[in-house]
Order: C-alpha cells, then sequence, then structure tokens
C-alpha cells in the first residue's frame, strides 16, 4: 500500500503511552503492507528498540561545532564573550576561557574575532543508530549521558530519516519544549497521546495550543480509556476541537506485555484491530 506521510506522535506529558503507539502502529502498518518507518526521537531516553528489536545496520556520532582558541594569535578584546548569549565563551584578562558543554554551535564567536585566533572542532553528543525490525526502517539517536543539549542529536535523526519513503512514525519526547519542537518540525500530522485524568488532560490542552500555534494538523489517542472517565477527555477535546481517533483499554494485559518487551500487537491478537482502525483515520486525515 502507498501512504507517503509522516506522523509525529507526541504528548503533553510523560507516561501517557507515545512509545506503545508509535511502535505498535509501525508494527500493523508494516504488515498491512505499508513501506513503514520508526524515528524514534525521544533521544534522552529511547525505548522503542526494546519493543521493536531491531538489527542495528549502521552507528555513526553526532558532534557539534565548539571553539578552539590560539592564544598566539588571540589579543584578548573580548568580542567573542560579548556575543555569545550563553556563557561558553569568556574572555578574563586577557584569557580566554572556554565552555564546551554551554555551547549551542552557533559559530558567532568565530565570525566576530577580528584576528582570527579561533577555529571549531566537533565535539561528540550522542550516535545515530538505523537498522531494520521487521521491515520497518528502524532510527533512534542516543544522547550522552550528561548532555543538556538533545535538540541537535535530534535533527540528526530527522535529517537521516528524510528520504523515508511510506508511512514514517516520529517517537516524540513528551512536553511542548525545544527538542519537541525540533523533532515536530516537517511533520504532516501528530498524534497526541493521552490519558483520561486531570494532568493528561491539563498537559493535552499545552500540546494542543502548541500545535495550532505551529499551524500542524493533529488528532488524539486516549491510552488507558476508562468507561468512568472517558467523558472527560471526550468533553475535553469537544471543547478544544480536536478528534479523538481511538481510545485504547486500560488493560493490565498490554501492561505485562510491556514490561515483557512485548507489543501488544503481537501478545493480544484482539489488539490489532484498534490500531488497524487507526491507520484507517490516518488514510482518511492524509486525504483531508
Amino acid at each position: 500500500m502507498e501512504l507517503k506521510m509522516t506522523i509525529a506522535v507526541a504528548s503533553g506529558k510523560g507516561g501517557t503511552g507515545k512509545t506503545t503507539v508509535s511502535a505498535n502502529l509501525a508494527r500493523a502498518a508494516a504488515e498491512a503492507g505499508y513501506q513503514a518507518g520508526y524515528l524514534d526521537c525521544d533521544v534522552e531516553e529511547p525505548n522503542g528498540h526494546l519493543f521493536l528489536k531491531p538489527r542495528i545496520e549502521r552507528r555513526y556520532p553526532v558532534t557539534i561545532p565548539v571553539p578552539v582558541v590560539d592564544e598566539q594569535k588571540c589579543t584578548g578584546c573580548g568580542a567573542c564573550g560579548e556575543i555569545c548569549q550563553f556563557s561558553a565563551i569568556l574572555s578574563i584578562n586577557k584569557t580566554v576561557l572556554t565552555f564546551d558543554k554551554m555551547c549551542h554551535g552557533c559559530g558567532g564567536c568565530v565570525l566576530v574575532c577580528p584576528v582570527g585566533a579561533l577555529t571549531e572542532k566537533g565535539r561528540e553528543i550522542g550516535v545515530v543508530e538505523e537498522g531494520q525490525a521487521g521491515g520497518i526502517a528502524f532510527l533512534h539517536g542516543r544522547l550522552n549521558v550528561g548532555e543538556a543539549m538533545s535538540p541537535p542529536l535530534i535533527r540528526a535523526v530527522r535529517s537521516a530519516g528524510r528520504n523515508s519513503e511510506g508511512l514514517v512514525l516520529v517517537d516524540v519526547s513528551p512536553g511542548t519544549s525545544c527538542p519537541v519542537i525540533t523533532a515536530l518540525r516537517g511533520a504532516d500530522y501528530v498524534l497526541l497521546v493521552t490519558e483520561p485524568t486531570p494532568f493528561g488532560l491539563h498537559d493535552l490542552g499545552l500540546a494542543i495550543d502548541m500545535l495550532k500555534e505551529l499551524g500542524i494538523p493533529h488528532g488524539v489517542v486516549v491510552n488507558r480509556s476508562d468507561p468512568e472517565f472517558d467523558h472527560f477527555a471526550r468533553d475535553f477535546c469537544r471543547e478544544k476541537e480536536v478528534r479523538i481517533l481511538v481510545e485504547i483499554p486500560d488493560d493490565r494485559r498490554v501492561a505485562e506485555a510491556y514490561s515483557r518487551g512485548e507489543l501488544a500487537y503481537d501478545a493480544l491478537p484482539e489488539y490489532r484491530d484498534r490500531f488497524r482502525e487507526l491507520l484507517v483515520s490516518l488514510e482518511k486525515e492524509a486525504r483531508r
């Protein structure tokens, strides 16, 4: 089947089930005959590989440029420190100090140095791994422990997957911060995964407002749905004028499968229809 579309799976808060939805949907798409890809952009704690179990075929580091000072040329003018908005380079008593982990790699200090005393070197922040997982093209990033900035690595993952064909699923980190917006760029549609709880719906509202500001079409998946509380999610989405595409029941068996590193799609055949239903809904959204 042909469906060229990039779907980002996001959430207002952590623990709602983004990976559950994105990994199961990728498996459902592959079995339905779609050319499917899975990009795990939750680079601080990627876990899609625990369920899709890919065969990694390629691995390479990702670096950002940081300044290197040639003390023989440096005059201590301080222009580099003045332009840096992150205090990653400072001139004190004609001595230039650099703080690599605070550097955002913009290159501004190199451009303003009047004597060419600054060059750049690459500092590794993480790795990108590529492979195959049962007919699914797999990509994820792993941020090095202690790194503060994930957007450069997220951009590397998205760039590596830019030529992917068919249905591409992007597993996004939770929240509405810079890493999330970086991962969302270029998405055709966003699935917002929520739970029908006050905290879940509050943070869902923040995510909906973000997507409206970005102008990206979106719909909602209610995970761990419960007949006693589902009306809250339905009323909330009606008020926000956002469609609920599918509801996934609060089922202990799904959690047990998850704890074993198994997809609900594989462990519980009755759940296959849920994700096939979601695929059909996405096809309809793509034609809008």
